[in-house]
């Protein structure tokens, strides 16, 4: 059987062609056509708004197709980046593969399975790690230039999850949202007694937690607490 693997991580990339859902696809088909297999015999996980920085177990379609995968499957992606951007990650899911007897596979390094050893695992090992470095660049730049713009006042972009904004223009501050807070620890208390995450969202909504918006907490909400709380 042959599992594809898709991953973007922001709508705004989903939307460019070089990196789209689409172009992944079509590089996963086409590599399964070179070895006698229609699109009919791939099954495609995709993983849509969801960071490269979480670790591939934790991602809803990464856990579904390391759930499924079978000894002698092969595991597709069109790019390094699109499975792994931590390098640490990278190295430990291949020995995943290797010992469920799975062949992983990266378009772009080349037509050897990067778990069977050999140059493709060599450059598979040093591009993880340059990908994890950029990934730590990228975050860097991110901060420098949020800490800048802060520094001429206001608040900028998102507000996280557990506060909430004071105050409009220049003068807005970030204080602590209590309740969300609060909220934010019983997410984490049913996760690590293996709630899943519908239980947990009926929970909260029955014990009066809902989002900002006034509504109950979505599954993929409560998901993305609790993964940031892990890294």
């Amino acid at each position: 059987m042959i599992l594809g693997y898709a991953r973007v991580s922001s709508a705004d990339q989903a939307a460019d062609d070089r990196s789209s859902l689409q172009t992944q696809t079509d590089v996963i088909e086409g590599f399964a056509r070179t070895r006698g297999v229609d699109r009919f015999g791939v099954q495609i996980y995709t993983d849509a708004g969801v960071s490269g920085g979480t670790k591939f177990k934790l991602r809803p379609a990464g856990a579904d197709l390391l759930a499924a995968m079978k000894s002698g499957d092969i595991v597709i992606a069109s790019k390094l980046d699109r499975m792994f951007r931590s390098s640490s990650d990278a190295l430990a899911m291949m020995e995943v593969f290797k010992e469920r007897g799975v062949h992983l596979y990266l378009f772009d390094m080349g037509n050897d399975p990067v778990t069977d050893g050999g140059m493709s695992k060599f450059l598979f090992t040093i591009l993880a790690a340059v990908a994890d470095m950029e990934r730590v660049r990228i975050r860097e730049r991110t901060a420098e230039g949020r800490k800048a713009k802060k520094a001429k006042g206001g608040v900028i972009g998102n507000i996280p999850f557990g506060f909430r904004k004071v105050g409009e223009g220049r003068s807005a501050t970030i204080e602590v949202d209590e309740k969300e807070m609060e909220a934010a620890a019983r997410m984490k208390e049913m996760w690590a007694k293996r709630q899943t995450f519908p239980n947990i969202a009926l929970h909260l909504a029955d014990a009066g937690f809902v989002s900002r918006a006034g509504k109950p907490y979505t599954p993929m909400a409560i998901r993305r607490v609790v993964q940031e709380a892990m890294q």
